[in-house]
């Protein structure tokens, strides 16, 4: 059991380390809806969010520049992958059900309709071991958050 729990942990790492190395979906967006900005000043984690709106009011696309810790980063890159065709209401959902995973662990809503994209978050998880290192994991969503609500800048605090 100790060995699938280490391999596990593993693969989470590597995935965290992939998207902070390489994100996908850094970029400026050439069009966008709105955008905000996010810093966490105890760390000094910056990032800024670009959304993209569809014509139903879904996430079309979003782009995102961030300086900070591969877990800011990669936090960023799977928010951006994990938002896209989603509405608002279901971002903000998804964003609540993510604090509450990066905060404590667990996932109590892994088993519904944010099961999905959830599961794609899941290497976040492992942050609630380290408190100070939930505000990098959650900084990005607090600065999508702030554009999908029309603000300009958002802080992990």
């Amino acid at each position: 059991m100790s060995d699938s729990f280490d391999d596990l942990r593993d693969l989470y790492q590597e995935v965290i380390l992939d998207h902070g190395r390489r994100p996908r979906h850094a970029r400026r967006l050439e069009s966008f809806d709105a955008t905000a900005k996010g810093d966490n000043p105890m760390c000094g984690d910056r990032i800024e969010v670009w959304v993209k709106l569809g014509t139903d009011g879904t996430i079309a696309d979003t782009g995102f520049q961030a300086r900070g810790c591969a877990i800011s980063v990669a936090s960023a890159d799977l928010m951006a992958e994990t938002v896209i065709g989603r509405s608002k209401a279901d971002t903000h959902a998804l964003f609540e059900a993510f604090r509450e995973m990066a905060r404590t662990g667990q996932c109590p809503h892994c088993d519904g309709a944010l099961a999905d994209p959830l599961e794609r978050l899941e290497p976040l998880a492992g942050v609630h071991e380290y408190p100070s290192r939930v505000k990098c994991a959650t900084l990005a969503w607090h600065a999508l958050i702030a554009a999908l609500e029309g603000g300009k800048e958002a802080s992990s605090e």
